[in-house]
C-alpha cells in the first residue's frame, strides 16, 4: 500500500488583507473619537473665557436703566441755583433741569440762559465727581407722538452732552440716554406735572462704582 503525504492547506492571503483592513478601520475610528473629545474640550474652554470677559466688561460701566429719578432730594454746596434739582443715592447723584429752562418749546437748541446753569453743574461735577461716568437723560411729557418724544429727548440730551464736553468734561465719559415720555416724575394729567416731566437729568456715577 502506497504511503500518501498530505500537505497542510495553505491559508489564503486575502484573509490577512481583510484582517488588516478591519484593524485599520478600528484604529481610524478610535483616533477620530479622541480628536472629537479634544475639540469639545477646546470649545468649552473658549466659552468659559468669553463668559468671563463679558462679565468683566459689564462690571466696568453703570447700569443706566437702574437710575431712580424719584431719588431723595439732597443738598449741594456748589449749587446755589434753586432751579437745579439735586437728588442722590449711595450710587449716583442726579442734577435735573427743566426743559423750559434749557430749551424753547419743542426745540433742541440750548438757550443763552442755559450756560450759567450748566456751568454750575460742571463745577460741582469737577469738584465732587472728577473722572466720573456721566449719563445725560432727555425726558418729555406724554403729549404728542411717542416716537417724536423719544427723538426729542435724544436730541436735547445730545445738545447738553455737546455743551458739557466743550466745557471741560471728557467726551468718553459722557453718554446719552433718551427716556422720551417714559419714567415720568409727575402726573401727565396736569400742566404742572407735564412741566416737571419735561427735563434733562445729568447723572454722575462716581469712579468707585
Amino acid at each position: 500500500m502506497a504511503h500518501l503525504e498530505v500537505e497542510p492547506k495553505k491559508s489564503s492571503p486575502w484573509i490577512w488583507i481583510l484582517l488588516a483592513l478591519v484593524a485599520l478601520a478600528v484604529l481610524f475610528f478610535l483616533l477620530k473619537g479622541c480628536g472629537g473629545s479634544k475639540q469639545v474640550a477646546s470649545t468649552d474652554s473658549t466659552s468659559t473665557v468669553t463668559g468671563d470677559t463679558t462679565k468683566a466688561l459689564a462690571a466696568t460701566g453703570p447700569d443706566w436703566s437702574t437710575v431712580d429719578f424719584n431719588s431723595p432730594r439732597s443738598t449741594d454746596s456748589d449749587i446755589g441755583d434753586t432751579s437745579i434739582y439735586v437728588s442722590s443715592t449711595d450710587k449716583y447723584t442726579i442734577y435735573s433741569l427743566g426743559n423750559n429752562i434749557l430749551f424753547e418749546t419743542d426745540k433742541n437748541t440750548l438757550t443763552n440762559s442755559a450756560d450759567a446753569k450748566l456751568k454750575a453743574i460742571v463745577a460741582s461735577l469737577n469738584n465732587k465727581f472728577k473722572g466720573a461716568t456721566i449719563g445725560v437723560y432727555g425726558s418729555t411729557d406724554s403729549q404728542g407722538d411717542a416716537a417724536h418724544n423719544k427723538q426729542l429727548g435724544t436730541d436735547r440730551a445730545n445738545a447738553v452732552k455737546d455743551w458739557l464736553t466743550k466745557n471741560g468734561l471728557d467726551a468718553d465719559k459722557v453718554s446719552v440716554q433718551s427716556l422720551g415720555e417714559n419714567e415720568p416724575v409727575a402726573s401727565n394729567s396736569t400742566a404742572g406735572g407735564r412741566q416737571q416731566n419735561r427735563n434733562v437729568a445729568i447723572v454722575a456715577f462716581p469712579v468707585s462704582n
